[in-house]
């Protein structure tokens, strides 16, 4: 999910991972499945297969289960196939969504994403109908504390080749191109910085507001789509409320 300031969702993500962890643990599996078949089993040199096992770990996925992942892309299960497909449209109260799939049967995940959106007041839209409303950015967030030294947070963060950095009292966001995210989380996290969230995603560069019902049934949806098996992501525009 990706919201306006983000950081309710954060913590709203990693409660629902605790209570999901098995589903969580096997979409972690597939990713990394699929970065080591693209890219190879070395993770210093398949920067893709790097940021899937690091998100893995940030999701506490063990190492015998990451093991098992970059294994079977190269080994027994070398012959699976997945394909990455990206469906788009708009939820209740029009709000724009992008739901990236890793599946092996398109015959399956096409009709559940007809289901999921047109049966929670959304509709199913045709490629690039929303998509040209979300840029693919690295993000991270680094949570304040007492002890947070902010202009050293923001210059580590400039110098390591971040685009942008945005400071609240949460504490601050920061915005890298795609190519730099993993130069800057790696520097960073040489400086000491933790993060509690970083991943590449796909941001929206305008937001929906929506209604209380709206919100609600929006909701449900969402609950549906990542309940899928062969739900990776999901990015939208719904404007944080909290």
């Amino acid at each position: 999910m990706a919201g306006h300031s983000k950081w309710k969702n954060i913590q709203n993500r990693k409660g629902a991972q605790d209570a999901k962890r098995g589903k969580v643990f096997q979409k972690m599996s597939k990713e990394i499945f699929v970065a080591a078949k693209a890219g190879g089993p070395d993770a210093e040199s398949n920067a893709s297969l790097r940021l899937a096992i690091e998100k893995a770990k940030g999701v506490n996925v063990p190492n015998d289960v990451i093991k098992r992942a970059v294994d079977k892309a190269t080994g027994a299960g070398a012959d699976e196939n997945y394909e990455e497909v990206i469906y788009e449209g708009y939820g209740p109260g029009g709000v724009a969504v992008l739901v990236y799939c890793l599946t092996e049967n398109r015959n399956r995940t096409a009709p559940n994403m007809r289901v999921a959106f047109s049966k929670n007041g959304g509709n199913l839209g045709e490629s690039g109908s929303v998509g040209y409303m979300f840029d693919r950015k690295g993000r991270l967030f680094i949570e304040r504390t007492d002890s947070t030294d902010e202009d050293a947070v923001m210059m580590a963060a400039l110098e390591a080749g971040a685009d942008d950095i945005e400071s609240t009292a949460d504490g601050f966001e920061i915005i890298t191109q795609p190519t730099d995210f993993l130069t800057v989380k790696e520097t960073l996290e040489a400086e000491g910085i933790e993060f509690i969230s970083a991943d590449i995603e796909m941001i929206p560069s305008m937001y929906t507001v929506l209604s209380e019902d709206a919100e609600e049934q929006f909701e449900k949806m969402l609950e549906v789509l990542e309940n899928d098996e062969d739900v990776q992501d999901i990015y939208h525009n719904a404007e944080d409320q909290d």
